[in-house]
């Protein structure tokens, strides 16, 4: 893809080419500087843009207001244009430090579970660097700690199907593909030594807002008594979001739901009678009493509570 405005970014966050909770920040950082490269008096129409493009994913915001502070410390034109994309560039690098760092946090606290299942794709396709969750999983890998990856499928648009085996193929990492109805039943089982997944938004108090589906495994988890670790860097935590519930849960189009296929050369292929009447939300909460530990690249949170987390980033 190529992109050359904000309306370019907001339209390709929309349809999720870009997504991953820290990509979304990263390219929204510079949807605001390659707005101002093309207009002067673009910002603050780039800014309000962007942030509706995608309302669960915090980074999102915290990205736009970081570039928004740099360039407004500058008038209108060239100089306000390169401050901006010079704070998208350091944002990019930073969450590239931060999925380094963030994967190895996350080995350790996973340093005895040799078979992990992770929920939808938190991999280089989804971060800078090495991803979060994905990166974890990585990193034991790497320890030589791994034996197999359950992968969850993901529904509605399939991203661990259809990214997270990629990725885990590319890697040379042994997986399999599971449904994810599939997934309580091999976590209770004993098929699954722990759980670890990403996230779009981290509430105050440790409340967790990650793929539809998550707050499924948490519990499958809890009743399994094993690991529930979410990774995701530091920029996903939301301190003015109190709890859970306050986090705005995107509903996404019933065609998502009602087909299949729908980038393919064929079009989209019809799962169900036209017209379905669908829910589909993207997301779902998940109640910080159910995760183990929170790990970003500060290090882990355990237990998650709000102390924990203020603590944390302090």
């Amino acid at each position: 893809m190529e992109l050359r405005s904000a309306a370019d970014v907001v339209a390709a966050l929309k349809r999720l080419s870009i997504r991953g909770a820290p990509l979304i920040g990263v390219a929204a950082g510079y949807g605001v500087a390659l707005e101002l490269a093309r207009d002067d008096d673009g910002l603050e129409r780039a800014c309000a843009q962007l942030r509706a493009a995608r309302p669960t994913a915090v980074n999102l915001a915290h990205a736009v207001d970081r570039v928004r502070a740099a360039a407004l410390a500058h008038p209108p034109g060239a100089a306000r244009a390169a401050a901006a994309l010079a704070r998208a560039q350091a944002i990019h690098a930073e969450e590239e430090r931060f999925s380094h760092a963030l994967a190895g946090h996350g080995a350790d606290v996973l340093s005895r579970c040799r078979r992990v299942l992770t929920h939808c794709n938190t991999g280089a396709l989804a971060a800078p660097g090495r991803g979060t969750a994905l990166g974890v999983i990585a990193e034991l890998a790497v320890r030589g700690e791994l034996e197999r990856v359950l992968v969850c499928e993901t529904r509605p648009l399939l991203q661990g199907a259809r990214l997270t085996v990629y990725e885990l193929q590319r890697l040379g990492i042994g997986h399999e593909l599971i449904v994810d109805g599939a997934a309580a039943g091999l976590i209770a089982a004993g098929e699954a030594d722990a759980v670890v997944l990403g996230c779009d938004r981290v509430a105050a108090n440790g409340d967790v807002a990650n793929k539809v589906g998550t707050y499924a495994h948490a519990l499958a988890a809890r009743a399994a008594g094993i690991p529930f670790v979410v990774a995701g860097p530091s920029s996903t935590i939301d301190l003015a979001c109190p709890e859970g519930s306050a986090i705005a849960i995107e509903e996404r189009d019933g065609d998502e739901v009602r087909t299949v296929g729908a980038g393919s050369p064929d079009g989209p292929r019809a799962l169900t009678l036209p017209g379905t009447r669908c829910r589909n939300p993207a997301f779902d909460v998940t109640p910080a009493t159910l995760v183990t530990a929170l790990v970003t690249e500060r290090g882990a949170v355990t237990p998650v509570t709000a102390e924990g987390i203020r603590a944390h980033l302090a």
